[in-house]
């Protein structure tokens, strides 16, 4: 079981996955700076200096906080955009090296004999007429 497991585990797919997971951490961590301090401030100013994670309402004892909400939905947003462009980014680059014409590889030694054979047999056959 435990081979099995360490098979699983160290298979090329489940270490780009944990690989993957970690840098989209950190960029979700970059991505959430750029909105509470760049993006929020500047949406604040231009509906007259409200800071949107502090909009919350109050009834009786219940708080909703939708500033807070608000500022979640905005992050997502944005990161699922930046998904969106670096994906997108990465597949022109993967068209683009696809397009790349190819040589053709060089023949074989087998494909070289046979050749050389037709070619005589095309002779023979010519000079029998």
């Amino acid at each position: 079981m435990w081979k099995e497991f360490r098979a699983f585990a160290l298979k090329g797919n489940v270490l780009d996955l944990a690989v993957g997971v970690i840098i989209g951490a950190a960029f979700g961590k970059i991505v959430t700076s750029v909105v509470e301090d760049l993006i929020t401030p500047i949406i604040g100013l231009l509906l007259g200096g409200i800071d949107l994670s502090g909009l919350q309402f109050t009834y009786g004892d219940a708080v909703l906080k939708y500033g807070n909400f608000l500022q979640t939905v905005l992050d997502f947003f944005i990161i699922a955009m930046s998904i969106f462009l670096f994906v997108k980014l990465i597949n022109k680059f993967k068209h683009a090296e696809q397009k790349k014409p190819e040589a053709p590889p060089a023949p074989s030694k087998e494909e070289v004999l046979l050749a050389e054979i037709r070619d005589l047999l095309k002779e023979k056959s010519l000079g029998e007429r």
